[in-house]
């Protein structure tokens, strides 16, 4: 998984899938797969990687999230 941002936008890009959102949402959506990971454990690592690439870009940034 690989995390890229421009001025105003960030964008997720997968294997087989990208998507694409504005940079204010990153706290929302790093919250939002960190509760899938720790609502469905029988998924395993499948959030670990997405999870990752936007904590990444959240510490470039100097994003805070907080678990909300």
């Amino acid at each position: 998984m690989k995390a890229t941002h421009d001025e105003s936008t960030f964008t997720l890009t997968g294997e087989i899938w990208s998507a694409t959102y504005p940079l204010d949402e990153l706290p929302k959506w790093l919250r939002w797969y960190r509760s899938r990971k720790a609502r469905f454990p029988k998924a395993g690592n499948s959030y670990d990687a997405t999870i990752a690439a936007l904590e990444g870009l959240a510490a470039e940034l100097g994003v805070t999230v907080d678990e909300g």
